[in-house]
């Protein structure tokens, strides 16, 4: 028994860690508020199989937030190193260091970190992979003194399990919060640790910064707080090591984890990780723009990285929580982007198709239908990944897209039909207008909400037909054709000020778009005549098949949006947009101004081959704006390099967005094809080849 006991503590933290003196529990409990972490990822990882159910994201030269055992939920904070000599300084590694980030692997998501210290000191290597067996991130590290020396190296661990950041206890460097556990080992085992509360005295970050060294070691933390974890690993000048970091529904099960994933070795779980991201690329379609293969593979990977392991078909829309260092986390289960909505799923689904995997594209059909989809035929404006709704909106283009995406899908048996009716009937009776649009801050008459609504009620009425149903079949076509005939007296003002002759605004409230009635900005961006508020959603209304390109209105409004919100090949969401930093670069928090979405750039993309200007150069402006790890994000930066951002790179909203991967996938493909893939074309002949 006392043998069995002794290998588990190994197993427990890698080695045997010597006793200290007996310490009293330790002090400051429950510690200092929590946060979450930036939103702009520098990495995204996780195995290709179902079996492992853990994500981890990379920011600010660390590890940031880890998922598990879904893809919302978010279980950690973040875990870096501190290096010290023990006598005169300690260095933060996220703050010393200066970073770079690469793919280790071009065809994986093997992501590795590489910081290097600002004084010249060391250099710290990291490479991620999880395991596919098990619920285990590894990271395997090197750790080089490049001058000067000796240097002790701590990992420095914050957890959030369940996602609250309160609520944590830990006993040796295992931590618990109700039904999720994690556990920290090494394969080069600890020589030090200790549990205590961030931000009080007990922390060992704030230990090792006063004294260089842990002055305090205590074993356990029982009081439910904001836990750190320190442990100290022996090293040389220069040393390598793996860390892992596991999770389990038990402590037991969390040190089983680590303790196997430690045996397999990290050569062994490294090469079954990348094996099978190699095996996803080679099932889909190769990449097609010549220069652009990389990102290509990237966003594939990212996209299929973004679908949870048991919500089969939940795709999150980004594994981030934008702002999210601004982000009180001692409540729990903050959504952050880690939720499903419709809109963004059907971007995501679009893109499966277009590069050939379509059995992706019919999970996140079956997930909208037997998960989200309410009992009248609506969605919620967005859900968790069990369909308990996060935010409580309706948006009516988010109950059009599973329509379409049935059509798409070729979905025409009568099961999926009865459920594709229900939204097809709902649209009927409670469109045109909607209770938000798709930047889901304004109710009203919108082209793009409009646009879909029509687009659905076409495409439901060829699933209509399949199966028999001709009544239905004629209300559909009659009420689409109706609002395809009033969506410009709807929503085109001819009486604002932006220009000579009309545009289509960004939304109306009453479907009078010359009433210059007051339009307020719902995330701080003022009030104002809603005749000079534009966007370019109205786009949708080409991309869907609802009007043709050179149509005078469409072509009127481009000009009009290109000389209010772009800037080179991007653009804003609209002018007098507040979601974004303020203008000395704080995070959003409810004011502040909105920045360049690379997305856009993919819709204009399409929308120039609809119009017959098929260019690349479209995708290579998104391209552009990825990070170093491929990563494509929300919003970019608008102006000069300042507060730490780069001009036309990612600000601190969600990176990677899982739709502005899609685009880029999406518009890729079209290109390729010479028209764009996912118009509807029951659609198209119906409104715009028909009266060619």
């Amino acid at each position: 028994m006392r043998r069995r006991a002794l290998l588990f503590a190994v197993l427990l933290t890698g080695s045997l860690v010597s006793p200290a003196m007996a310490e009293p529990p330790p002090p400051g409990a429950p510690g200092i508020q929590s946060a979450w972490t930036t939103g702009a990822k520098e990495g995204v990882g996780t195995s290709a199989g179902t079996r492992s159910k853990i994500w981890y994201t990379l920011g600010q030269g660390i590890l940031n937030e880890v998922y598990y055992p879904q893809a919302d939920l978010a279980d950690v904070q973040d875990l870096q190193f501190l290096v010290t000599d023990g006598a005169t300084f300690t260095d933060e590694e996220k703050v010393a260091t200066e970073h770079e980030v690469t793919l280790a692997d071009p065809d994986s998501l093997t992501y590795r970190q590489t910081n290097t210290d600002k004084d010249g000191r060391y250099r710290i290597t990291k490479t991620y992979v999880t395991d596919p067996q098990r619920d285990t991130l590894l990271i395997n590290t090197r750790f080089q003194v490049l001058q000067g020396g000796p240097l002790q190296l701590y990992a420095l661990y914050n957890p959030s399990l369940g996602g609250s950041g309160m609520g944590d206890t830990g006993d040796q460097l295992l931590a618990s919060d109700g039904k999720v556990a994690s556990s920290l080992a090494a394969s080069s085992g600890f020589s030090a640790l200790s549990n205590g509360y961030s931000g009080t005295p007990s922390d060992g970050f704030q230990d090792l910064t006063v004294h260089h060294t842990l002055t305090h070691r205590y074993p356990s933390a029982e009081t439910p707080g904001n836990l750190v974890q320190t442990a100290q690993i022996p090293v040389g000048t220069d040393t390598t090591f793996t860390l892992a970091l596991g999770f389990g529904d038990t402590r037991q099960a969390a040190a089983d984890a680590t303790a196997a994933s430690l045996a397999d070795g990290w050569a062994a779980v490294s090469a079954s990780y990348q094996d099978g991201w190699h095996t996803y690329l080679d099932s889909i379609r190769p990449p097609v723009i010549p220069g652009l293969e990389q990102e290509y593979r990237t966003s594939a990977m990212l996209l299929k990285a973004h679908e949870d392991k048991s919500y089969r078909g939940g795709f999150v829309a980004s594994l981030s929580i934008p702002w999210g260092q601004a982000q009180n986390a001692d409540a729990c289960c903050t959504a952050g982007y880690h939720a499903v909505w419709a809109r963004d799923l059907y971007q995501i689904a679009t893109a499966e198709i277009a590069v050939g995997d379509t059995a992706a594209a019919n999970r996140a059909l079956d997930h909208l239908l037997t998960v989200q989809m309410r009992p009248d035929g609506s969605y919620p404006q967005n859900a968790k990944l069990d369909g308990t709704p996060v935010f409580q909106s309706l948006q009516l283009d988010e109950v059009s897209f599973p329509i379409i995406l049935g059509w798409q899908l070729g979905r025409r048996d009568p099961a999926t039909y009865q459920k594709l009716k229900l939204s097809a009937e709902f649209i009927v009776q409670h469109g045109p207008a909607t209770p938000q649009e798709r930047w889901e801050e304004q109710g009203g008459y919108s082209p793009a909400t409009i646009a879909a609504e029509i687009a659905a009620l076409v495409c439901a009425a060829d699933l209509a037909t399949a199966n028999g149903d001709p009544a239905a079949a004629a209300t559909y076509l009659r009420t689409a054709d109706d609002w395809q005939s009033k969506v410009d007296s709807w929503t085109y003002t001819t009486t604002g000020s932006l220009a000579r002759h009309g545009y289509y605004e960004r939304i109306d409230d009453n479907g009078n778009p010359d009433d210059g009635h007051d339009l307020v900005i719902a995330n701080g961006g003022g009030t104002w005549d809603e005749r000079t508020v534009v966007d370019m959603s109205f786009l949708e209304l080409v991309r869907l098949g609802v009007k043709r390109a050179d149509d005078p209105h469409i072509t009127n409004s481009l000009s009009v949006v290109d000389s209010t919100i772009r800037t080179d090949d991007l653009w804003y969401r609209y002018n007098h947009d507040g979601y974004g930093e303020t203008a000395d670069g704080k995070p959003w928090t409810g004011v502040g101004i909105g920045r360049l979405w690379p997305l856009l750039t993919g819709e204009r993309g399409e929308y120039a081959l609809a119009a017959g200007h098929p260019s690349t150069d479209w995708l290579h402006t998104m391209a552009d704006t990825a990070n170093a790890g491929g990563q494509i994000p929300e919003q970019v930066w608008d102006r000069e390099d300042a507060h730490g951002f780069t001009i036309g790179k990612g600000t601190g909203s969600a990176t990677p967005l899982a739709w502005a991967h899609a685009q880029f996938l999406r518009l890729a493909m079209s290109l390729s094809a010479g028209h764009n893939v996912e118009t509807p074309s029951v659609v198209a002949e119906r409104y715009t080849r028909s009266r060619s």
